[in-house]
């Protein structure tokens, strides 16, 4: 059976996520333990007894997610499992540097310090207010890429994420994306709702973010990831460390095009996805975009348990 290991993204954050399996595995532990040193701060003491709306903060919640889907993979290390199991490796925006970093294209220590330049460049590349994203819920992407495209008169709005066949989420100027709900509804959406965060990300409104993401990836060793990646931005593997270094520049505004990267490896004989980390977000995303496709989830101790039958 051909796997791959996917990554989440943003919003799979909870309060203890991770405190499992550091308790269980020294090698996860020492994952968290890394993260702090890197960070100058104890996020670990954040992310396991914090407060819900200080971790959600795009700063902490970037480093949060991936601490934890790297202790994940290192406790299945542990166990005898390996990156190479997989014939390749993607995760949804942010989780791509975890994908990255557990196939070992960067450390630990500068994914982290990535994770927190980026978190915080793409909240302050905009001002509390102007963007804002929404859900369009039965919509395909061609239908709500043309909706973006007839809601921006003149302002920003485009298909942020291509989730699955009938989720695309939509980012830009507050009032456009407002615009893009009631259009997406006129033209049949089951549900187009405006989602709680906190800037509109994966658009035109980010390019600040991705000059500070340029600065600070021209700042770090870039090396072949063991499993080829499937970038976000362009929904095929790379394996080339300044193509990989280029294409999470442009991911910051660019597409998620998760619908088209899950196909691209169901077409390359993967039929066992493998999420890593917390929550189960991608396994329902990917469900919707191929139903035979075999699921696993591994955020806890009892999940690397029943892996091991």
């Amino acid at each position: 059976m051909t796997r791959a290991f996917v990554f989440p993204g943003q919003g799979a954050q909870a309060i203890g996520m991770g405190r499992d399996l550091a308790e269980s595995y020294p090698a996860a532990r020492a994952v968290f333990d890394e993260v702090d040193e890197a960070l100058g701060e104890k996020l670990s003491t954040l992310i396991w007894e914090g407060d819900i709306a200080e971790l959600t903060l795009t700063a902490n919640a970037q480093p949060a997610l991936m601490a934890t889907s790297l202790a994940a993979m290192r406790a299945l290390e542990a166990e005898g499992f390996a990156i190479t199991d997989a014939a390749f490796v993607a995760g949804h925006s942010l989780g791509e540097y975890s994908a990255l970093a557990a196939a070992g294209a960067l450390s630990v220590a500068d994914t982290a310090r990535l994770l927190r330049t980026r978190g915080q460049a793409m909240q302050s590349a905009v001002p509390v207010g102007v963007g804002a994203m929404a859900a369009l819920l039965g919509l395909d992407f061609v239908a709500a890429t043309e909706v973006a495209s007839e809601a921006a008169q003149g302002e920003v709005c485009q298909a942020a994420n291509d989730n699955d066949p009938a989720q695309v989420v939509v980012s830009g100027h507050k009032a456009a994306v407002e615009r893009a709900v009631e259009l997406a509804k006129a033209k049949g959406a089951k549900r187009a709702v405006m989602l709680p965060v906190s800037a509109p990300f994966h658009c035109a409104l980010m390019q600040p973010a991705a000059d500070a993401m340029a600065e600070a990836l021209a700042g770090v060793t870039l090396t072949a990831p063991a499993v080829p990646v499937v970038a976000n931005v362009r929904a095929e593997a790379v394996t080339d460390p300044e193509v990989i270094r280029a294409l999470l520049i442009e991911q910051v505004t660019g597409s998620v095009r998760w619908r088209e990267s899950i196909g691209w490896m169901v077409d390359q004989g993967v039929t066992e996805f493998w999420e890593i980390g917390a929550g189960k977000a991608l396994s329902g995303m990917i469900k919707r975009i191929h139903r035979e496709a075999v699921l696993k989830n591994v955020g806890a101790s009892a999940d690397i348990a029943a892996l091991k039958g």
